[in-house]
């Protein structure tokens, strides 16, 4: 009886235990599990699967919203019957100062390099090479990090609000904590900015 409730306990208390983080401090929760990380990530997931110790994670990533992580291939299923203990693996590798997009499924064995965005939704069945942006069902490249880049600063000259984020000089490396701080100071200005611009009328 006593072994019966602890296995239906342990998945309550590991959710207790993760209510004590944030976005930024839950990748403590996960090393703890056997993944390896770097510094200065932003987690907004709570779960790296039933193998977290086949996760590796660079430096200043975001991994957003929704985002399965996977390491196993659950396929196997098919042929227990013949064969009891077959499995198959796979580690998942995520460079430094990469953004992985809401809802996006990275697939056993896969390694996203450095400076790269894997977009919403996406399907990664094959390895990212550095500097590289992809999206799609299956992930296909659609540009490099530089182009991605210079069209982002277009679209912010004419989106940004004046001053917005002044506190933060540009070409200076800020903490990710900085940053998220420094945007909810100026939610406010932010949203009152684009409402106007964006105002249907």
């Amino acid at each position: 009886m006593l072994r019966l409730l602890l296995r239906f306990a342990e998945p309550v208390l590991r959710r207790v235990r993760r209510l004590r983080y944030d976005d930024f401090s839950i990748a403590e929760y996960f090393r703890s599990q056997g993944a390896r990380i770097g510094s200065d990530c932003r987690i907004l997931i709570r779960s790296f699967g039933t193998e977290p110790w086949l996760i590796e994670i660079g430096d200043h990533v975001t991994i957003s919203v929704g985002v399965t992580l996977l390491t196993h291939d659950g396929g196997s299923w098919l042929f227990t019957r013949e064969d009891p203990s077959l499995q198959h693996f796979g580690a998942l590798r995520i460079g430094n100062n990469c953004f992985i997009g809401a809802g996006a499924i990275l697939m056993p064995g896969v390694t996203i390099g450095n400076d790269c965005v894997v977009g919403a939704g996406s399907v990664v069945t094959r390895d990212v090479p550095d500097r590289t942006i992809v999206a799609g069902v299956p992930a296909r490249p659609l540009s490099s990090i530089e182009t991605y880049r210079g069209k982002l600063e277009a679209a912010w000259r004419q989106q940004k609000p004046p001053g917005y984020m002044a506190e933060l000089a540009p070409g200076t490396a800020h903490s990710a904590v900085t940053i998220a701080a420094s945007k909810q100071r100026h939610s406010g200005t932010l949203r009152a900015h684009l409402g106007r611009i964006f105002a249907r009328g």
